[in-house]
């Protein structure tokens, strides 16, 4: 199956080592990757802000770096859930609906496409330890995706997967949020990690690694020990 690879802008600067472990994983489910160098954000950022106009700007370069009728992966929910959903608001009555319409069919998060597109549930990763997962909010309520990464993580040998309380509750990061409304973004990074360190878990592992950017930024302030990992991290592992 052919795929074409969206890396989304922060995961490019900041994360670069789990957009190639997802490439390893996508090729060893027998899949051909291929990676436009020209695309750049799907757009969220300024739409989430206010700045409708400007997003509609990347989001037809978005539109135009991308085949809308060849399925395209993410390793981020956030972005994916943001051109399932609001795409169509923002072209709404647009000569581009059409476009729009096939982007949003064909656009998966990792573990969505992994589970339910090609079935293939085990990698042969392997990595000793105890694990905890956080529901993304986008992961979790634009993309229903919920049972998806466990079923995955369930796979890895060696690890141990533990739920934390309030699993579904948000991390406090949400873009802007966390700038707008510093003291109330930190008090939630608290509470998700606490919840995480009371399972026991050594690391902490989602599909959105906005969260776990947000979340290991509160974690080395306080100096613990949990780690977080991308889900594609872990599934990369021990092969």
């Amino acid at each position: 199956m052919n795929i074409q690879l969206f890396i989304p802008c922060f995961v490019d600067q900041l994360f670069p080592e789990t957009a190639f472990n997802m490439i390893k994983v996508l090729e060893k489910a027998g899949c051909n990757v291929s990676y436009n160098t020209s695309q750049t954000c799907c757009g969220q950022p300024a739409f989430n802000a206010g700045f409708w106009d400007d997003a509609r700007e990347v989001c037809t370069k978005f539109l135009n770096d991308f085949d809308p009728n060849q399925i395209i992966v993410a390793p981020s929910a956030s972005c994916i859930g943001f051109i399932r959903n609001y795409y169509p608001k923002l072209f709404e009555n647009s000569s581009l609906h059409n476009e729009v319409k096939a982007i949003g069919q064909n656009s998966f998060e990792l573990s969505d496409f992994l589970v339910n597109k090609l079935g293939i549930t085990s990698f042969g990763a392997s990595l000793p330890g105890k694990a905890t997962y956080h529901d993304s909010c986008a992961g979790l309520r634009e993309c229903g995706i919920k049972n998806e990464p466990r079923l995955l993580l369930s796979k890895v040998k060696g690890l141990e997967i533990v739920e934390m309380e309030d699993v579904e509750t948000c991390c406090g990061f949400g873009g802007t949020f966390a700038v707008k409304f510093e003291g109330i973004s930190i008090g939630m990074a608290e509470q998700k990690v606490e919840h995480a360190l009371a399972t026991g878990a050594e690391y902490l592992v989602s599909t959105d690694l906005s969260c776990l950017m947000h979340l290991q930024g509160y974690i080395d302030n306080r100096k613990h020990s949990l780690k977080t990992m991308h889900l594609a991290d872990v599934l990369a592992q021990g092969w």
